[in-house]
């Protein structure tokens, strides 16, 4: 079971504030997605309806079919790995793994031990006694052994240092792989998962910006490169995210109606037509609403 997920004319309320506004959007089972939006964007508010947490204040969410609030069939088919994480402080790693196999109905008790050797998992400490490194490597430990169906991690390995950050996409992709289901990220760190993301969701405060296939969305930016003066007349119009010179040779990285004829008239002048960062252009698509957050 690989579960869609339909967000239709989502609201939700925390009193005097809104997190979601007339949220819409569908997300075909079976694919690994990029949730990202600035701080405040309402994406943790998002997953929490997404994953049964909270009750939405009005439109409708449905997970493979059904709304999973208190649903006692969805709750087993869906991991939600948060950055806070929902562990008995008191109990110790080893006792955190058996409550999951006891409970995870997809859990593979032996890829979990095999996570526990690769990020070096001290399985008779106490998870109070953690660092904040080994409580997110606990953390993903617990959501890829999992299997769920429908796996979430919110910002669960910002803990973690670069190596085992590394590890954990490694893990994730060839476990995804092997074993195909519905995987949502939320991250701060764009550029590093990236490379994981085959559609993306952007949402700040609380709407939607865009959701598109990671390569569609790369494609509406080029890093144009060649003599500065043709740079100039091919990116005319455009709008350029960023610059950079070195003698006569300039580099511009921009966003717009990137055609087809207009790249090979590009190539066809001597310039070179790179990738944009996914990055670049999540920062260019929720510039227009800077401010506090």
């Amino acid at each position: 079971m690989t579960p869609d997920i339909e967000v239709r004319n989502l609201h939700l309320r925390y009193r005097d504030s809104v997190a979601i506004h007339d949220l819409t959007f569908t997300l075909d089972g079976g694919k690994i997605y990029g949730l990202l939006g600035r701080n405040g964007a309402g994406k943790t508010s998002l997953l929490s309806v997404l994953a049964g947490f909270r009750l939405a204040s009005g439109g409708a969410v449905r997970v493979g079919g059904e709304d999973p609030f208190d649903n006692p069939r969805v709750a087993p088919q869906t991991c939600f790995v948060r950055e806070t994480l929902d562990f008995v402080e008191s109990v110790r790693v080893r006792d955190t793994l058996a409550f999951a196999r006891r409970f995870r109905p997809y859990w593979d008790a032996g890829y979990a031990a095999k996570l526990v050797e690769r990020f070096e998992l001290p399985v008779g400490r106490r998870v109070t006694a953690l660092s904040r490194g080994m409580r997110s490597a606990l953390g993903v430990t617990l959501g890829l052994a999992s299997r769920a169906p429908l796996t979430i991690f919110d910002e669960a390995y910002l803990g973690m240092d670069a190596p085992s950050r590394y590890a954990f996409y490694e893990e994730l992709l060839a476990d995804y792989l092997a074993y195909p289901r519905t995987v949502i990220l939320s991250t701060h760190l764009i550029e590093e998962v990236a490379a994981l993301f085959e559609e993306v969701v952007i949402i700040d405060r609380g709407r939607l910006v865009v959701h598109a296939e990671a390569d569609d969305l790369r494609s509406r930016g080029a890093a144009v490169t060649g003599p500065a003066e043709a740079v100039d007349r091919f990116t005319a119009g455009l709008t350029v995210l960023g610059e950079q010179w070195l003698g006569t040779t300039k580099s511009a990285t921009v966003t717009g109606p990137l055609d087809e004829p207009w790249r090979r008239e590009a190539r066809a002048a001597g310039l070179e037509l790179g990738p944009v960062a996914l990055q670049d252009l999540f920062v260019h698509l929720t510039k227009d609403r800077e401010g506090p957050r």
